[in-house]
């Protein structure tokens, strides 16, 4: 009797089994072999890393970090096929800790006998904690060898002890080259060329966005068209791009996140206005955005330009009045600004180095001089004591010094020679030199 964790390759049909139903071509398509794939040399090639496991005949367990339709169900296949293991499929979306229990109980029995399990999860991130731990004791005992898929990165969702006993691997988004390749193996298996216009085709493979597996649902809608070639216009009238791969809680969200706030400090304004749209186009809240550039102003720009900060709570509000989509104009405004305004973090590294002193002194007092007396007793305990009224001395300023007594002056802030922080370096210039004239 056949496994029943057995792949169909696997597993004899019985002589009255009727034959497999459709099938979707991006499943047709799959590669048959480790060299077939495509997309990853910097694993499978001759130097890859996968490819080293496979030669030596040991295959620990993985984990797969990349974006969808780029081969990670595929390889996992390819690679128990080229290791002799079982290959065991579930995904972490609908499989329950029954479910768990049936597949490790089904690999002990196949260890028993001889045969290791290489058992893939897909969307392994979406299992939780304590589901994450059953696997630890099945992989120690060499039961199964996990191979684990996520779109999502393992150093946040996956628990440290599944890191630690496995090795991850980045597969890459698939290029066009590459999704050329593809299309070109399967006109070659069908025997049939797309009927595609070459400014048609190469639209195709744009609205794929890198994944491969809807390069082929794609294009099995344009195989299925009579007549032809079609040109761009008919395709984009017949097909509808695939929706940008973009989840607002996400690995993709503090991707383009990053993306746009490092454009903006490096003063790029298209490069920001790029990741801007993105995020957009995604569905991420105008509103999370709007908060986010008042971030960056107040953070990388700062005192350089005071204005910064005001223009993005005037944006913020624009689109509060405006709404979507008119109102993403106002932050497109402030966008630009943000990357053209002259940059200083002098204030931000300030404040962090304030903070970690005021955390270091702990409870000292401010000197007697600055403190009020307002009752006879605080007077005879000298607050207030020979306090210097600023605006009676020369220049409206006293020099005294306001730190704690037994907290030697220190120096937090530094302005920039950009932007209105230059006026504001000269100022802390003429103050430091009144002090040093008046022996403070």
């Amino acid at each position: 009797m056949a496994d029943l964790f057995d792949t169909p390759a696997q597993s004899a049909r019985p002589a009255t089994a009727k034959p497999d139903g459709p099938r979707p071509l991006a499943d047709r398509m799959r590669p048959a072999t480790i060299d077939e794939v495509i997309g990853q040399d910097h694993l499978l090639g001759t130097d890859g890393s996968l490819r080293a496991m496979i030669d030596a005949g040991s295959l620990p367990s993985l984990v797969f970090w990349g974006p969808p339709g780029v081969g990670k169900t595929t390889i996992a296949r390819l690679l128990a096929q080229a290791t002799d293991l079982a290959f065991e499929q579930i995904s972490a979306i609908f499989t329950g800790v029954q479910d768990l229990r049936k597949v490790f109980e089904a690999a002990k029995l196949r260890h028993a006998n001889g045969r290791g399990t290489l058992l893939f999860v897909d969307e392994i991130h979406r299992f939780n904690k304590a589901q994450q731990d059953g696997f630890l004791p099945h992989m120690e005992a060499g039961v199964i060898v996990l191979v684990g898929a996520t779109t999502e990165n393992p150093s946040f969702e996956l628990n440290a002890a599944l890191l630690s006993r496995s090795q991850v691997l980045v597969l890459n988004r698939l290029e066009q080259k590459h999704l050329e390749a593809m299309l070109s193996r399967t006109e070659a298996r069908l025997d049939r060329a797309l009927p595609l216009t070459a400014a048609a085709r190469d639209r195709l493979v744009d609205m794929a966005d890198g994944d491969g597996r809807a390069l082929l649902n794609l294009a099995e809608q344009v195989f299925a068209w009579d007549g032809g070639p079609f040109d761009n216009g008919a395709l984009a009238q017949r097909l509808n791009r695939a929706a940008p791969k973009y989840d607002k809680s996400g690995d993709a969200h503090y991707n383009l996140i990053s993306a746009l706030h490092k454009s903006i400090r490096g003063s790029d304004p298209d490069a920001a206005l790029y990741w801007f749209a993105r995020m957009l186009d995604g569905g991420e809240d105008p509103r999370y955005l709007a908060r986010r550039l008042t971030r960056m102003a107040v953070e990388d720009i700062g005192l350089a330009d005071p204005q910064a900060q005001a223009h993005c709570l005037s944006a913020w509000q624009t689109f509060e009045r405006l709404g979507s989509p008119e109102g993403e104009l106002a932050l497109a405004n402030a966008v630009a600004y943000l990357a053209l305004a002259p940059k200083s973090n002098a204030a931000y590294v300030a404040y962090k180095a304030a903070r970690s002193a005021a955390k270091q002194t702990g409870s000292l007092m401010p000197p007697k001089h600055i403190l009020n007396a307002p009752t006879k007793l605080m007077k005879e305990q000298g607050y207030g004591a020979e306090y210097q009224y600023d605006h009676d001395a020369d220049a409206a300023f006293s020099g005294q010094d306001y730190f704690p007594e037994d907290m030697a002056r220190a120096r937090f802030y530094d302005p920039v020679d950009r932007g209105f922080e230059r006026d504001l370096k000269k100022r802390v210039e003429y103050f430091d030199r009144l002090r040093a004239e008046r022996g403070r």
